[in-house]
């Protein structure tokens, strides 16, 4: 009989398929089903972007309270969000997905024209929602936008105002930008200035450029050519009045793309902090704690790619692992995955299609499929330990 083990089920979310906190439930279920007298500890993961704030949620237990606000969606429509309140309310986690997210507008309404005017007010009202109950410490988690607009709508929903060359308020979306020629920030909440705000995010591209938030994020929020250079321009022009307003250069700053450009428009507005989201997240899961004394660390990932040593979930959980070995089950494999198998980060990479299968077959099976890879990898784990106590 093998001794029983440590293991620490620590995946980010499966792309559109399986969240976080779903992917380590099935993990645990795979596991315990070959090997039920383990020892098996769940600790969802994620980068700051969607999901984020189920994982920190489920860590967190009793010790994180949901608050449910009605926000606007990026289109405007009124929609209800949650933010998440920590340290008995004294500390505080947004996601900006959870009002902001690419998730919240559906595939065909991801046009030109919505790209253009896809606004972050919603997410403003989630910051001021947690300062209403107290919150001295905010958490921002980036990614998974479908805005453009720089963070504009977050800074207008908290008091800011940009004003064209007549004087008035130019509209919501990153293309209105372009006319903005004075920014009044006499109304901008002085809260913020109190506060101590915390930008999670892990994306590394500037504002504008050709690496910048619209030409490197929106096609997948439904911009076309035309409106990336337009949104682009747009943002060309948030950057220099932000710097004319503030003193503050904020549009190479590494980062400042994030969200469609949130981060820019947050660290020139506030004193917001830039922190790598999945260090971030990490803290606040507690996942160094729960690796200690793990004899195996399960981490997971939609696709193992070249992206995946950018600073992902899954690279976050292989460094704060110690001395256990770690294991990435992903949903395939992309172009790069062969220097994650070398990397020497990861054990073993393992896909968990155990068919041939498309991707939509293949993401409505996900939870399946996890638990079973999960299973067949607990067994083969078995095997060996069986094979040593042999000698």
């Amino acid at each position: 009989m093998s001794p029983s083990l440590r293991v620490v089920m620590a995946p980010d979310s499966f792309g559109g398929a399986l969240d976080s906190v779903a992917a380590a439930e099935a993990m645990a279920r795979g596991w315990a089903s070959a090997r039920p007298d383990d020892e098996v500890v769940r600790i969802p993961m994620a980068d700051g972007g969607e999901g984020t704030l189920a994982a920190i949620a489920a860590a967190q237990g009793e010790a994180a309270t949901r608050n449910e606000v009605t926000v606007t969606d990026p289109l405007g429509r009124q929609i209800e969000a949650e933010w998440l309140a920590l340290d008995a309310g004294a500390s505080a986690f947004v996601e900006t997905a959870a009002a902001s997210g690419l998730a919240r507008v559906s595939i065909a309404e991801r046009t030109p024209a919505s790209a253009r005017v896809a606004t972050t007010r919603g997410t403003g009202r989630l910051i001021a929602a947690a300062l209403d109950a107290g919150a001295e410490r905010i958490v921002i988690g980036l990614g998974g936008s479908a805005t453009t607009d720089g963070g504009a709508g977050l800074l207008v929903e908290m008091g800011l105002r940009l004003l064209d060359a007549r004087g008035e308020d130019v509209p919501d979306g990153g293309a209105a930008l372009a006319d903005v020629d004075h920014i009044d920030a006499d109304g901008l909440d002085p809260r913020l200035a109190e506060v101590g705000i915390v930008i999670a995010s892990d994306v590394g591209n500037p504002l504008t450029g050709p690496n910048g938030a619209a030409a490197t994020y929106g096609p997948q929020k439904g911009a076309d050519a035309n409106a990336i250079a337009e949104l682009d321009a747009a943002l060309v022009r948030w950057g220099a009045e932000i710097l004319r307003a503030t003193g503050r250069e904020v549009a190479d700053v590494r980062g400042a793309g994030a969200a469609g450009g949130t981060t820019a428009g947050l660290l020139g507005f506030t004193a917001a902090e830039l922190r790598s989201g999945v260090e971030v997240v990490a803290e606040l899961v507690g996942l160094a704690a729960a690796c200690v004394g793990a004899h195996i660390v399960i981490t997971g990932e939609g696709r193992a790619d070249e992206q995946t040593l950018a600073g992902k979930a899954a690279l976050g959980v292989a460094l704060h692992a110690g001395n256990a070995p770690v294991v990435l089950l992903c949903g395939g494999l992309g172009p790069g995955a062969e220097i994650v198998e070398e990397s020497g980060a990861f054990a073993l990479v393992q896909p968990i299609v155990d068919r041939p299968l498309g991707l939509e077959s293949a993401m409505a099976d996900t939870e399946r499929l996890l638990a079973n890879a999960a299973a067949r990898l607990a067994r083969g784990i078995g095997i060996g330990l069986g094979l040593a106590a042999r000698g």
